[in-house]
């Protein structure tokens, strides 16, 4: 119904099934922060086809053989999974993934 409505804009910035987990709302500086399999994307609220910024973070190679010499599925559980997104001051987030069952976190500048 949006769509038909034109009452909203669908992100098209990617068809690769990244499965889109947590979101990070920044309203001061107009901009949305997804957290996806393998990605985190920084998206203007204005128009988030535009501009986009992608930071593509993958699980370390050595960690996603082991998940699956585990037995976990190679594409749906073998990879980062973006699940923290939290603003740490003015100037960097936090973020943390699974790093395919072995989590990482880390701090993003958002210059």
């Amino acid at each position: 119904d949006l769509l038909l409505s034109n009452s909203c804009i669908p992100f098209l910035g990617s068809t690769e099934g990244l499965d889109f987990r947590t979101l990070l709302l920044d309203e001061e500086r107009g901009r949305l922060l997804v957290g996806a399999k393998d990605h985190i994307f920084l998206l203007s609220l204005v128009d988030v086809n535009k501009n986009v910024k992608k930071i593509y973070w993958p699980a370390a190679k050595e960690k996603v053989e082991l998940c699956k010499l585990a037995g976990k599925d190679a594409h749906t559980e073998c990879a980062n999974f973006i699940r923290v997104l939290q603003p740490y001051n003015r100037t960097h987030v936090y973020v943390c993934g699974t790093g395919a069952f072995h989590p990482l976190c880390g701090y993003i500048e958002l210059g």
